[in-house]
């Protein structure tokens, strides 16, 4: 990813701001397609973006994220390293044709949701928003061969539907079964890797700014001439200011 230059990164990072985290979660996915309009970003199944959010990911900062959780059982902190050294190419590369799923007398033609359709369900109640969610991705139903609009979908056709879907995108849930140190429960934890990645790019954006300064204070460097350097000849010149 040789457009992730420390410019285009900065400007991200500084939209991002003023965004919400599905504002900054669009700007992210926006780094791994440059040039992609924001319509067909959020038509991406969301297990895609994901993969490609661990890309960027990985090109930025390598491929060991440090995780947190909080043990269901006593509360102990737990931190702990994960290697997503295998994620990143997971997921089917763009909104292709409907899924289909056979149950009984059902016949069930969905789409894969994206971020658009779990914007669209974030307020509705929650023991509603799978309800609501399907109703978006359902292409097409029919019962005993006759199309059915609107379908009140049975429980074993639904969860046909997860199925199917989960093995079609299946980093649309990345969750991690974790031990706890101290009791021994093994507690799941979900990766949310667009709100890790911004943390991470947030971070990133603060420190190079204040290298951006001290550099900029010392030789009078303007801030593209500073980001131009290399970071290990960044790192060297910062050296020699603290030496001075």
């Amino acid at each position: 990813m040789e457009h992730l230059e420390a410019g285009v990164l900065l400007a991200a990072w500084e939209a991002g701001l003023a965004s919400d985290d599905g504002g900054r979660a669009l700007l992210l996915h926006g780094l791994a397609r440059p040039g992609t309009g924001a319509g067909e970003l959020l038509s991406v199944p969301v297990g895609r973006r994901d993969a490609e959010l661990f890309a960027v990911r990985r090109a930025l900062f390598g491929t060991e994220l440090e995780v947190r959780a909080d043990c269901a059982r006593c509360g102990e902190e737990m931190e702990f390293s994960f290697d997503a050294a295998g994620l990143g190419a997971a997921g089917p590369a763009a909104p292709g044709a409907p899924l289909r799923v056979a149950e009984g007398e059902w016949t069930v033609e969905f789409r894969l949701p994206g971020p658009a359709d779990l914007a669209a369900v974030a307020t509705v109640p929650a023991d509603r928003a799978g309800a609501a969610l399907l109703a978006r991705c359902v292409v097409r139903a029919e019962r005993g061969g006759r199309p059915v609009a609107d379908p009140d979908l049975p429980e074993p056709v639904r969860r046909r539907i997860a199925a199917a879907s989960e093995a079609a995108d299946p980093l649309a849930d990345v969750t991690l079964n974790v031990a706890c140190p101290a009791c021994g429960q093994a507690t799941r934890a979900e990766l949310d890797i667009a709100s890790y990645l911004w943390a991470e790019l947030d971070a990133w954006a603060r420190d190079t700014l204040l290298d951006v300064h001290l550099l900029a204070t010392a030789y009078g460097w303007s801030e593209p001439e500073i980001l131009a350097l290399s970071p290990l000849r960044r790192r060297y010149y910062l050296e020699l200011c603290a030496d001075a």
